[in-house]
């Protein structure tokens, strides 16, 4: 099995390896593989210029099992400043996921000085940061969450509830063979809000999200994306999770996933 979340096939079929496996189920993948491969099938269509994936919407539809995936892409809206596309994601002749992400060109726009715009993020960077012991690990397992990334906590810890500001890197490339592009990584890692900023106890609550929604005025630069992430519940079983999102330059946007509660 090759050191990779996912070994490609052909042109639009890959084969995932434990490496991208979740902590829902052993037999299904953790989101964080899934948007960066669909990102990956988005940011590869043609654009006119320059441009910046300003949004991405990850819709998962169903647990997306260990098994060879097929995606599928489409230009939604063509445009030379705005452009939107579609990617589909199926695992034999089931729909498992699918995003739209939304493309807004890129330009040197001057800003006016006076703006307070955060040239480096309020808290400590990773070098300064502790290392956090994966949660929710199964033994001898290459799961995603407690294998396949590093994280590094600025504030807060996996170990008690509430928020937290979670340096993420991803230690395997996203297809085998190829470099993990920025916008590959934000999108790996930002799924991760609703885990790391948990308030329902692991062992009695299930608090899986059902969608992904990126927002990003820049993407980051170098290997460290980080969130600081925060999960609201809600007494009807439906909770949300937000995380600001930042490298070691500043702010670069903004995740929020909708959760599903449920009583184990």
């Amino acid at each position: 099995m090759a050191d990779a979340l996912f070994e490609p096939r052909d042109a639009s079929t890959f084969e995932p390896t434990d490496l991208a496996r979740g902590p829902w189920s052993p037999d299904a993948l953790h989101g964080g593989p899934v948007a960066a491969l669909l990102a990956r099938a988005l940011e590869r269509l043609d654009a006119p210029g320059p441009m910046i994936p300003a949004r991405l919407t990850v819709e998962l539809l169903r647990p997306v099992p260990l098994a060879p995936l097929r995606v599928t892409t489409e230009v939604f809206r063509p445009g030379k400043k705005i452009q939107l596309a579609d990617a589909f994601l199926h695992a034999g002749a089931t729909e498992v996921a699918r995003a739209r992400l939304l493309r807004i060109r890129s330009a040197q726009v001057p800003l006016p000085a006076t703006l307070d715009l955060p040239s480096k993020p309020p808290f400590a960077l990773p070098a300064e940061s502790a290392p956090i012991q994966p949660q929710w690990a199964r033994d001898e397992a290459r799961d995603y969450h407690s294998y396949s990334t590093e994280h590094r906590a600025a504030r807060g810890g996996w170990g008690t509830p509430g928020p937290i500001v979670d340096w993420i890197r991803m230690r395997y490339p996203v297809v085998a063979g190829e470099e993990t592009s920025p916008f590959q990584r934000v999108a790996g890692v930002a799924d991760f809000g609703n885990g790391v900023s948990w308030v329902l106890p692991y062992g009695d609550y299930m608090f899986i999200n059902a969608d992904l929604t990126i927002h990003l005025n820049r993407l980051p630069r170098g290997e460290w994306v980080c969130l600081d992430a925060v999960t609201h519940p809600g007494a009807e079983g439906v909770g949300i999770a937000e995380s600001a999102l930042w490298d070691e330059g500043g702010r670069i946007g903004r995740s929020v996933q909708s959760l599903l509660l449920e009583r184990r």
